[in-house]
């Protein structure tokens, strides 16, 4: 039957996205984020449906009437760069030149969600339809396995779909917490208007909570640690938002299992935790691929080849100074990088990591900018909120992603590319219309820029 329902629709989706192609945009990360191939059956699971929505998009653009002026700003240089370094260092690799093309031509698609949302996101509606297709995507999974995990008593594990890009139930727990963020700015902006969607943004936020615990991740648990404890600390709100935690943390006490406890308390003891021991084993050869490669490092996927991880465990014990404690690696058994920083310093170098580095801080810092900017006025103001909930976003991925092997997330390319948007195109059009000036907020109801 959904199969059915799905090929029924599918025509008028393609309709819409033709006239519209932010339209195609959105459903191009919802399809990469949803993987609707594996709720699907039959023949309707043997299409390609974000490579279809990708070339939809992409038509639409060049046939679109009264294009956006592009300026991709120092945000979309340092990443058109960073795509540039990577393209060098994959014709240099030291791994296996089969994978290292795949997971090139991989990132490559990445890069171009980045551009067309660069090229075609314009006004308010498309940048809000964009979120609503991240929301349902990764929030219908989340809020699924969720009702899942609280059936079972806390039972219920939590992993991602075999074969998606969010398939690890690590990733999978960051993509939670990174989109925690986003429906707090689509309750703000639509809540409002309709108690249906607020009540249905707030319990699925809650689910995404218990989903990030039902993952027993503990990169997750961490990222959202911290997600809480940034917004904890900047918040004028701090007496409702500390009843808020304390209410949720008391529900989802009662579905925590022994299991869960005695996994997060490792966190406390990582010294003596093999697992993550290994962690800091494969940063180590990350480091010293770096080393060996400084300018362009060994390119994609070359730490998890097993010529090139065995060669550097002979290297591991000349490099004394990187801390590793009792543990050695295994020269048998390749293992990835496990942080978006060792496996970047490892794929593409220090040079390849500095300009990561630098395209995600500028982007935060942009953000934080536009979010103060943005408020000081009426007509801006729910530039203003998306800034801040784009720059939480970057937040989570950047303390969740430190033990995992999670660099080139689309969502994280397509924030980016929606931040550049707002920067170059929205806000100057809005302030040239000399919008209202906000009245000042005083007292302990007053908000402020994160």
């Amino acid at each position: 039957m959904r199969d059915l329902f799905f090929l029924a629709v599918l025509p008028i989706l393609l309709y819409l996205m033709a006239r519209r192609p932010f339209i195609a945009v959105g459903m191009w990360i919802w399809t990469a984020m949803f993987y609707p191939n594996a709720w699907l059956y039959g023949v309707a699971a043997d299409f390609r449906y974000n490579l279809m929505f990708t070339a939809v998009a992409m038509i639409g653009y060049v046939v679109m009437k009264d294009k956006p002026k592009v300026a991709f700003g120092t945000v979309g240089g340092l990443i058109l760069l960073f795509f540039a370094w990577t393209t060098v260092s994959t014709l240099l690799t030291n791994g296996l030149p089969a994978i290292t093309w795949e997971y090139y031509l991989r990132f490559l698609k990445v890069v171009l969600l980045f551009v067309f949302v660069v090229l075609i996101i314009d006004k308010k509606l498309h940048i809000d339809f964009f979120l609503w297709c991240v929301v349902l995507s990764i929030g219908f999974f989340a809020g699924l396995e969720g009702l899942k995990y609280i059936v079972s008593g806390g039972g219920h594990s939590i992993v991602g779909l075999y074969e998606h890009v969010l398939g690890d139930r690590n990733e999978l727990a960051v993509a939670f917490v990174m989109t925690l963020p986003l429906c707090a700015y689509l309750m703000g902006e639509y809540g409002k208007q309709s108690k249906l969607v607020r009540l249905f943004l707030f319990g699925l936020m809650g689910l995404l909570v218990t989903a990030i615990v039902g993952t027993q991740s503990r990169g997750g648990f961490i990222a959202l640690l911290g997600l809480a404890a940034y917004l904890f600390i900047k918040s004028d709100r701090k007496i409702v938002l500390g009843i808020l935690m304390v209410i949720l943390v008391a529900v989802l006490s009662h579905f925590v299992t022994d299991e869960w406890t005695s996994r997060m308390n490792t966190i406390n003891e990582a010294g003596e935790d093999a697992s993550f021991m290994g962690r800091v084993v494969a940063w180590k050869l990350s480091f010293i691929l770096a080393t060996q490669n400084p300018v362009f490092g060994g390119g994609f996927k070359t730490l998890e080849y097993y010529p090139a991880w065995k060669a550097l465990c002979a290297d591991f014990f000349a490099y004394p100074f990187f801390y590793t404690g009792d543990s050695i690696p295994n020269p048998n058994l390749p293992r990835a990088a496990h942080s978006v920083y060792f496996q970047v310093m490892g794929d593409h170098g220090f040079f390849g990591l500095a300009i990561y580095l630098s395209f995600l801080s500028r982007a935060f810092f942009v953000a934080r900018k536009l979010g103060k900017t943005a408020r000081k006025y009426v007509e801006t103001r729910w530039i203003g909120e998306f800034a801040t909930m784009a720059q939480l976003c970057i937040f989570a991925f950047s303390v969740g992603g430190a033990a995992l092997s999670f660099a080139y997330f689309e969502l994280v390319f397509a924030l980016c590319g929606l931040i550049l948007v707002v920067e170059k195109r929205i806000l100057p059009a809005a302030l040239a219309r000399n919008p209202t000036p906000v009245p000042v907020e005083k007292g302990w109801l007053a908000r402020r820029s994160v």
